[in-house]
C-alpha cells in the first residue's frame, strides 16, 4: 500500500492560533507575547504580532517560536500601543516560510488591516483566482492571504472595515476564526458559520481581548467572558465598546471535536467545556469500552495524562507515571540514520523502570497517527521490563481527511485504512489495542455547546467537502 513506517510526522498539527487586545493603556505589544505563549502548542513554526500606533500598523514577524522571533530586538520593532493582534502558526500544504506567517498585513486605499487566522478556506483557490483578475497580488501561498486581501478588496467599497469583513466573510466557505486589526481603531474578532475552530472573549482591568483558548486570556490578565457564537462577529473600538452581530448562519454547526482530544491546553475551556474533564471523561469510557486486567496505568506526555486518570478512576488500577519528559529538547534533532531516530524517543520520553518493570501496563495516548511512534514508546516499555502493554487511544481510528484546518492525510494514506487493528496490533508491539468510539468520544464531551464535527473519523462534514485531495491553500 506504500505505506511508509519510519518516515513519516507523528503528530497531527493543528493550524494555529489567535489572539487580540484593545486596551486603555499601551500594552498591546506585551500582552500579545504573553499569550502566544501560552498558544505555543497550536503552532511552533513561526509567530507574529501586528500593533496600531497613530493610524498605522507596523509588525514583526519570523520563523520560530515566540522566544525566538520576539527577543530584544523583535520586540523593540513594535510600537507601544493600545491595540494588537498575534498568531502563532502550524503550516500544512501552504509550506512553512516567513511569507507565510501571520498576520498578513495589507494596505488598501485608505487605511491598513492585519488579519490573523486560525482554520482552513476550501474555497481559497476559487476566491484567489478572481482577485488575481481584479488587479490583486499575492506574495504568500496560504489561504489567509486571501482572506485578507479579500476583506481589503471589500473595504473599497463598504463605509466601514466591519462590513467588509462582514461581506468577506460571506464569501468564504470552511474554517475561519479571525482577529483582525484595522488602522481605523477597531480590533475585529469573527467566527465562521459552522463553528470549526475555538475562538472567545475576555475582559480585564485594561481592557477586552479575544483568543483561540481561554488559557491564553487568563496568561495575559484577562478573564474568560464567553465564547463568540458561531457565525459571530464582535467589534472593539479604541473606547472599549464592543458591539455584536449575528453574520453568518449554517445549517449544520461542528467544532472540531480533536480540540478536547489533543489541540488544546487541558486548562482551557472551550465552548462551555472544560478540555481536561472532557479528557478525563474519555478514560473513563474508554475503560468501560475496553477493561483490561493489569497492574498500572499510564499515560503518554502530554495529553493521553488526563484519560489515562480518567481511566484508573474507573477501572481502579493505580496510575503511575511510565516516562520522564525532557522539556528542554526543542522542537528538533538530529536524527538523520535509523539508529538516531529510535534514540530521538529516550531524548523526549524515557522510560521510568522502577514504575514499569514487571507490570502489566495499560498505555493511555491520544491518537495513533502512522504508528511508528507508538512502536517505539511501547519498545522502549518493553525493553525497561513490561510485561505486557494494551494500548487504548482515547479517540476512534482516522479513516478521513480533514479539510477545515486540521494535518490529516488523505484517506489512502492513512494507517486505519491500510491495516485491520488486529495487524497494526501486531505492527507497534502492543499485547492488545482499542480505540475509543465515536459515540464515546462524544459522550465524553458531553457538555460542551457546540455540536462537533467528526468528519475525520466517519466522513461526515457540517457542509460538503470538496473531492479528492486536500486543498491546496491552508493557513
Amino acid at each position: 500500500m506504500g505505506f511508509e513506517f519510519l518516515e513519516a510526522p507523528q503528530k497531527l498539527g493543528e493550524a494555529c492560533g489567535v489572539f487580540g487586545v484593545s486596551l486603555r493603556e499601551n500594552e498591546g505589544a506585551g500582552l500579545v507575547y504573553n499569550a502566544l505563549l501560552a498558544l505555543q502548542h497550536r503552532g511552533q513554526e513561526s509567530a507574529g504580532i501586528a500593533a496600531l500606533v497613530d493610524r498605522s500598523i507596523r509588525y514583526h514577524k519570523a520563523q520560530g517560536l515566540v522566544s525566538e522571533v520576539f527577543g530584544a530586538e523583535g520586540m523593540a520593532a513594535l510600537p507601544a500601543s493600545p491595540m494588537a493582534i498575534g498568531h502563532v502558526r502550524y503550516s500544512t500544504t501552504g509550506g512553512d516560510s516567513r511569507e507565510n506567517a501571520q498576520p498578513m498585513v495589507k494596505e488598501y486605499l485608505r487605511g491598513r488591516i492585519a488579519v490573523a487566522h486560525n482554520g482552513n478556506i476550501i474555497n481559497g483557490g476559487e476566491i484567489r483566482d478572481e482577485l488575481i483578475k481584479r488587479g490583486c497580488d499575492f506574495t504568500a501561498t496560504t489561504d489567509s492571504e486571501i482572506i485578507a486581501t479579500l476583506i481589503a478588496y471589500e473595504a473599497l467599497s463598504c463605509g466601514t472595515i466591519e462590513e467588509a469583513v462582514g461581506w468577506a466573510a460571506k464569501r468564504l466557505r470552511g474554517a475561519f476564526s479571525l482577529v483582525v486589526l484595522s488602522s481605523q481603531n477597531k480590533l475585529i474578532a469573527l467566527r465562521d458559520g459552522w463553528g470549526f475552530r475555538p475562538l472567545c472573549l475576555g475582559e480585564g482591568p485594561l481592557g477586552k481581548a479575544v483568543a483561540s483558548e481561554s488559557c491564553a486570556l487568563e496568561s495575559a490578565g484577562f478573564e474568560l467572558s464567553r465564547d463568540l457564537r458561531a457565525g459571530e462577529m464582535v467589534v472593539i473600538d479604541g473606547g472599549q465598546n464592543a458591539t455584536s452581530s449575528q453574520v453568518l448562519t449554517a445549517e449544520r454547526q461542528g467544532l472540531c471535536i480533536f480540540e478536547f482530544v489533543y489541540f488544546a491546553r487541558p486548562d482551557s475551556v472551550i465552548d462551555g467545556l472544560s478540555v481536561y474533564q472532557a479528557r478525563f471523561q474519555a478514560g473513563r469510557i474508554l475503560a468501560r469500552e475496553y477493561p483490561v486486567d493489569a497492574d498500572v496505568i499510564c499515560g503518554v506526555p502530554d495529553s493521553g495524562l488526563e484519560a489515562a486518570q480518567g481511566y484508573s478512576a474507573a477501572s481502579g488500577i493505580p496510575f503511575v507515571s511510565a516516562f520522564l519528559k525532557n522539556r528542554y529538547i526543542g522542537r528538533s534533532f538530529i536524527s538523520p540514520t535509523q539508529r538516531q531516530r529510535e534514540a530521538a524517543v529516550r531524548l523526549k520520553l524515557n522510560p521510568l523502570k522502577v514504575n514499569v518493570a514487571g507490570k502489566r501496563i495499560v498505555l493511555i495516548d491520544d491518537s495513533i497517527v502512522r504508528g511508528t511512534t507508538s512502536a517505539r514508546i511501547i519498545k522502549s516499555l518493553k525493553e525497561a521490563g513490561a510485561r505486557e502493554i494494551h494500548l487504548r487511544i482515547s479517540s476512534p481510528p482516522f479513516r478521513h481527511t480533514c479539510h477545515f484546518g486540521t494535518d490529516i492525510d488523505d484517506a489512502d494514506s492513512l494507517i486505519a485504512n491500510q491495516l485491520s487493528p488486529a495487524a497494526l496490533r501486531e505492527r507497534i508491539g502492543a499485547d492488545s489495542l482499542g480505540y475509543i468510539s465515536v459515540e464515546g468520544l462524544k459522550e465524553a464531551c458531553d457538555g460542551c455547546a457546540m455540536a462537533f464535527c467528526v468528519g475525520c473519523f466517519n466522513g461526515e462534514y457540517p457542509l460538503a467537502a470538496p473531492a479528492g485531495k486536500k486543498n491546496q491553500f491552508e493557513s
